[in-house]
């Protein structure tokens, strides 16, 4: 799995990173959280949370976004995007 994150502050990208992540023993789900807190540890971004609105984005899309408020400490950008790029 390749997961690649990108933040944003208005329209401007700030940074992208993409992590790969194979551990094929355990689920999809098990998996993408592995390889997510992986991509924030790595871009130095603080673990969001995800609400219903992100599953619905990643299960449709492959890809949702994190606004600032889903932050628990104070962010230097708008939004946080992961994707699922293989």
């Amino acid at each position: 799995m390749q997961l690649e994150g990108k933040t944003f502050k208005m329209n401007a990208v700030l940074q992208i990173h993409v992590v790969e992540h194979s551990h094929q023993e355990v689920s999809f789900v098990k998996e993408l959280d592995e390889a997510l807190v992986r991509l924030c540890r790595e871009m130095n971004v603080p673990f969001p949370l995800w609400l219903s609105k992100n599953t619905r984005e990643f299960a449709a899309f492959h890809q949702t976004t994190f606004f600032d408020d889903q932050f628990s400490d104070k962010v230097p950008f708008d939004r946080f995007m992961i994707r699922l790029i293989g």
